[in-house]
């Protein structure tokens, strides 16, 4: 090893160490933001503390009084300042201390595929349940949970509106989540569901039901008598929502790269992505279709009627220490703005909610490029994802339950589909070896810089009388190489591979651990994987065995290539899907096989001796290139002539 091989090395180490300590960085500041964050959700719960204190006090100060209960009670309903001048509205109104008895009641609505809840708080989604899917259990990993994508009281959805100033008390604006809806019994069924928040006038009215086969929970709110609540000039209103999503996966680190924001905007042709993978706050001007809160494999769409005019995200992720403490992976807010016709005294918001898998055919299905959102790659990536790989895999797992044959069955069939243009690699490699010894020639005839263009014209025409192209060995492996970057997006992203045992993998979408730290260690994670050191073999080994043949004669690039890359890939992988991991360890096996059969039966010494022979015998008409750099020479020359002269 030489001293600059040792620098790069060096150098390189401390690229690792120091992106280790810029992440460790940014972890610290993240930690201390989420502290700040704790810190007022313990406010919020101490001020919850105190009014059901002052509640339990004005209890026990009714029940003390001699007076009659119902003349204490008045008495203390006035010391309360009404929120509106609306009695209705005030009767609704969730607080203990105005409204003691309310208390939110629930209506359920089920298909074969999920369970919702709906609360009269607010009139609101409760809880979601996905039926066909469960979640990690982190405490017995071997008993998996009941996937609630929306846990019990986890949701927040409020629709905020400017009340008429007559009718405002305390409060100017009006808020879905501050009322107990009441159920209407007579309109609801075990798949609809109708709440209602009446007022003088008229009544605020959600309705919510599901159809079956579908993970969409449709929605219709309606303002009936909406001149007796709003000014004539208010034309706008404000929807809040905010979902804690569950943390649902094995791998922390894997499950938040995954999960992000989505948000559609109308004339776009992809969804924009925020938020991965890091706090983030966005403010949206332009008018947006729907948007996804999305965890690695399930999403909550929204998508409106008619389109928002403008939005306000924010997401913010919990460490994975709060995991324990909290169980949610992330907490995600928007604040969305809308419009409605003023004047009209019946007016109706429908919207949908898709709470579900983010399944590619089962997003595509509803023709809104929720599809998108799947994380595929870029547009070339993403096209070969779209249009060769899911649709081989789906049809593969339609008849191979075993999601580890389906990857071998895949790896070989995308192995033979290449196999055409890795004989051409071969090829072109064999003969550059073969012409090794001329070459050296070349660059020994010509040693000085001033007849590099000689030299190089030498050597095109070395090459063409051999038939020899010099780009014949990249081109082949280029080619390839956006196959291996959607493999590298495809597996990690696809719901198939959840909780899929294979070999000593439980779950294919997740790291396979063998030995587990129990502490965190920069770069590598707290495990190792066996999936991806056995990759890392087979690609030293794979390395190896073409070093000989492909020996550039730069011991700093044999040390790269040998060493330093598979040791890489490991600290990449390691953390990343075990499918992933298993997919490039069949296909270095694979490869080494096509390479042995390849070199011993197909691209032998004689056979390439013998096609250089024929090349070296057919007339060739010269390239452009070739031409251009004749003319390029001769120009040399002339000035070279002219500069003697001088």
């Amino acid at each position: 090893m030489n001293k600059n091989t040792i620098i790069g090395f060096v150098v390189i180490v401390a690229i690792m160490f120091g992106f280790s300590w810029y992440q460790s960085s940014k972890m610290n500041k993240q930690a201390a933001q989420e502290a700040q964050e704790k810190t007022e959700k313990q406010i919020e719960i101490v001020e919850e503390a105190i009014i059901a204190s002052e509640q339990a006090e004005i209890a026990e100060a009714n029940q003390n009084e001699s007076a009659p209960a119902g003349e204490t009670v008045a008495v203390k309903v006035q010391e309360i300042n009404m929120p509106y001048q609306d009695s209705l509205l005030n009767a609704a109104y969730n607080d203990p201390r105005l409204n003691p008895e309310l208390s939110p009641r629930f209506a359920s609505l089920s298909n074969e595929l999920v369970d919702m809840v709906i609360s009269t708080k607010g009139a609101q989604p409760y809880s979601v349940l996905l039926k066909d899917y469960t979640a990690y259990n982190p405490a017995n990993p071997d008993e998996p949970k009941a996937l609630y994508f929306v846990r019990p009281g986890a949701n927040d959805y409020n629709v905020c509106i400017d009340v008429d100033r007559r009718l405002a008390g305390t409060n100017s604006t009006l808020n879905t989540r501050d009322f107990i809806f009441e159920l209407d019994m007579e309109q609801s069924n075990d798949s609809v569901v109708v709440m209602k928040l009446p007022y003088e006038g008229g009544y605020i009215q959600q309705k919510y039901w599901i159809e079956e086969g579908s993970y969409m929970l449709k929605n219709e709110m309606s303002f009936v008598g909406m001149s007796k609540l709003v000014s004539s000039v208010t034309n706008s209103y404000r929807t809040d929502w905010k979902l804690y999503v569950p943390r649902l996966e094995k791998g922390y680190k894997n499950e938040k790269q995954y999960s992000k924001l989505n948000y559609f905007c109308s004339g776009e042709d992809e969804p924009e992505a925020m938020a991965k993978a890091r706090d983030e706050h966005e403010l949206i001007s332009s008018h947006v279709s729907w948007f996804a809160f999305q965890q690695q494999f399930f999403s909550a769409i929204m998508t409106p009627a008619k389109e928002f005019t403008s939005a306000d995200f924010t997401v913010n992720y919990y460490s994975e220490q709060e995991y324990a403490q909290y169980g949610h992976l992330m907490v995600c807010k928007a604040k969305l703005n809308s419009t409605f016709e003023s004047g009209e005294d019946t007016v109706v918001m429908p919207a949908e909610f898709y709470f579900g898998p983010n399944d590619y055919r089962t997003l595509k299905s509803y023709d809104r490029s929720y599809e998108r959102i799947v994380p595929l790659g870029g547009w070339m990536v993403a096209w070969f994802n779209r249009l060769v790989i899911i649709p081989v895999f789906d049809f593969l797992g339609r008849f191979i339950s075993n999601y580890g044959i389906v990857i071998l069955i895949l790896t070989l069939l995308i192995k033979l589909l290449l196999s055409p243009l890795t004989i051409k690699s071969y090829k072109s490699t064999a003969k550059m070896q073969y012409l090794k010894p001329e070459m050296d020639k070349l660059n020994e005839k010509y040693p000085k810089q001033e007849d590099a263009m000689k030299k190089q014209q030498a050597m095109m025409n070395l090459y063409q009388k051999a038939g020899v192209s010099p780009m014949g060995g990249c081109l082949p492996m280029l080619l390839q190489m956006p196959i291996l970057f959607a493999m590298f997006r495809f597996f990690p992203a696809s719901i198939e591979l959840r909780q899929q045992s294979f070999l000593w993998a439980s779950d294919l979408s997740s790291y396979d651990s063998i030995v587990d730290f129990g502490t965190n260690i920069p770069l590598l994670g707290d495990h190792i994987s066996l999936f991806a050191l056995l990759m890392a073999l087979s690609m030293f080994f794979f390395t190896k065995m073409n070093s000989a043949q492909t020996d550039s004669g730069m011991p700093g690039m044999k040390f790269m290539s040998l060493y330093l890359m598979p040791i890489m890939m490991f600290f990449i992988c390691n953390n990343l899907s075990s499918a992933l991991s298993y997919y490039y360890l069949l296909s270095n096996l694979v490869t080494m096989a096509m390479t042995w059969y390849i070199r011993k039966y197909v691209v032998t010494e004689d056979k390439v001796r013998a096609d250089m022979a024929a090349a070296s015998s057919k007339p060739r008409k010269k390239s452009k290139w070739q031409l251009r750099l004749e003319e390029a020479q001769r120009m040399q020359e002339q000035m070279q002539k002219q500069n003697k002269r001088r």
